[in-house]
């Protein structure tokens, strides 16, 4: 299962890497441009976690909606999330999007 908000791609995995740190929030991604954040909307539905691979989500208690100013909010269910930016290419760079 997949799920894409604005420029942040959401996926069900079966579980988290076995290296990883908890972050202190639930922000998936900061707004450089308008300043708003793809968050969770409940505090304590939710861990995030900072991998070498990247960040993942686990939602412990549902719902755990992910809202942001600028798009409908996504209902996420009890379970593991991989989360990554969306990428876009040019001929000079692989850039990442920014809201």
């Amino acid at each position: 299962m997949q799920y894409r908000h604005g420029d942040v791609m959401i996926e069900k995995v079966q579980s988290l890497p076995s290296r990883k740190r908890k972050a202190r929030h639930t922000i998936l991604a900061h707004g450089e441009i308008t300043g708003h954040s793809h968050r969770i909307q409940e505090q304590g539905h939710a861990s995030l976690y900072e991998t070498p691979s990247g960040f993942y989500l686990h939602v412990t208690k549902e719902p755990a909606t992910v809202v942001h100013e600028e798009h409908d909010p996504i209902a996420l269910g009890k379970g593991y999330y991989r989360i990554w930016r969306q990428r876009e290419y040019s001929p000079e760079e692989i850039r990442v999007i920014r809201d």
